[in-house]
């Protein structure tokens, strides 16, 4: 891994999460100059995710990144078990996934440096940050995949996304586990409480509008809630936390700047599952820096309609949902099972609703 920033380059890629890895190994794997820049000093970490990915993402989940598979998904309303569904996933290790992208990056011939900001664009090109010096990069096209709080973005004058707040620990798991538990309940009014297995451990948490400042009495119920089932130990092992983006995807193509992963909106904002919608939207994003380096002057935008195409539908029925869950939820005269079924993509209710 090199440290020296390149005077310029075909494409700039900051972030090197999901999206970030397969935008910098599509784009070099089409013979581009690749520069794949993170603020970390190691992609992949913290996590801030509960790490499952469904079934159909099986690829990007070899021996090292994938921990187990699941069969199915548990609702629990209230505290108790309203229903069990059919729903295959695989539970990975998402630090493994992050560097295995990177090094297919790296292997494809991009360049990676790491404790390194995006700090804006002058009129040279991308300005970066490295160790107290600031540097300018020149560069053909510009890849942003730096998170719901994307740096680029707000460079471009593009508003805040709107997002919902999650604490997640990670806990022992007492035996073995092949379900996903979502729980649904009031205190987590505008998102829900999770419990993925991971093998021996297991990822806990929550998410919502009303996180608030109690979030550790809410943390300590739910722990109490699965170790009095015999699922989990008590003791917590590691804690995160992190935004999760939920107003849709935005625009996309911005001159020669292309968005992609959260920075792009791309993220569920019901479930908060994004890691699939990122390696496409990144996958996707390179090829179309390839395609519009090579002359296409449409490939930026057929980059937009695809993703919108692809996501588009489900991303915005979810917005809407959620817009009626936050009306509903506010309401002191709530019907609260009925609303809640109608907030989670597991009832019919939410299809219809």
């Amino acid at each position: 891994m090199s440290t020296d920033l390149p005077a310029q380059v075909d494409v700039v890629v900051i972030g090197a999460g999901p999206a970030g890895g397969n935008a910098a190994q599509a784009a070099a794997c089409r013979g581009l100059t690749v520069l794949l820049v993170d603020k970390r000093a190691e992609p992949g970490l913290p996590i801030q995710c509960a790490e499952f990915i469904p079934l159909m993402m099986r690829r990007y989940a070899p021996e090292g990144v994938l921990v187990q598979e699941i069969e199915g998904m548990r609702t629990f309303l209230f505290g108790q078990e309203d229903r069990w569904d059919p729903f295959p996933g695989l539970m990975i290790d998402r630090h493994a996934l992050d560097a295995g992208r990177v090094a297919a990056a790296v292997a494809a011939g991009a360049q990676l440096v790491v404790h390194t900001r995006f700090e804006g664009f002058d009129e040279e090109g991308v300005v970066l940050e490295q160790r107290g010096i600031r540097r300018t990069v020149r560069a053909k096209v510009v890849i942003a995949a730096d998170g719901p709080k994307s740096a680029v973005a707000k460079a471009l004058g593009l508003p805040l996304q709107p997002t919902i707040p999650t604490r997640q620990v990670t806990v022992r798991l007492l035996k073995e586990y092949g379900s996903t538990d979502i729980f649904l309940d009031p205190e987590f009014a505008g998102g829900y409480g999770w419990l993925f297995p991971r093998g021996t451990i297991a990822n806990l948490g929550f998410g919502g509008f009303r996180v608030g400042s109690d979030f550790k009495a809410k943390l300590s119920r739910l722990i109490e809630r699965n170790v009095a089932r015999g699922l989990i130990a008590p003791e917590i092992l590691s804690t995160t936390g992190g935004d999760i983006p939920v107003g849709g995807v935005r625009p996309l193509v911005h001159g020669h700047v292309l968005l992609a992963g959260d920075a792009g909106g791309f993220t569920h904002p019901i479930t908060g599952g994004g890691i699939p919608a990122a390696l496409i939207s990144g996958q996707a994003a390179g090829e179309a820096a390839a395609a519009w380096l090579s002359g296409d002057g449409e490939a930026f935008t057929e980059y937009a309609q695809e993703m919108q195409d692809h996501f588009g539908p489900a991303l915005e029925r979810a917005v809407r949902r959620r817009r009626v869950i936050e009306q509903e939820m506010a309401n002191p005269e709530v019907d609260w099972a009925d609303a809640l079924r109608r907030s989670w993509i597991a009832y019919p209710q939410y299809m219809t609703a």
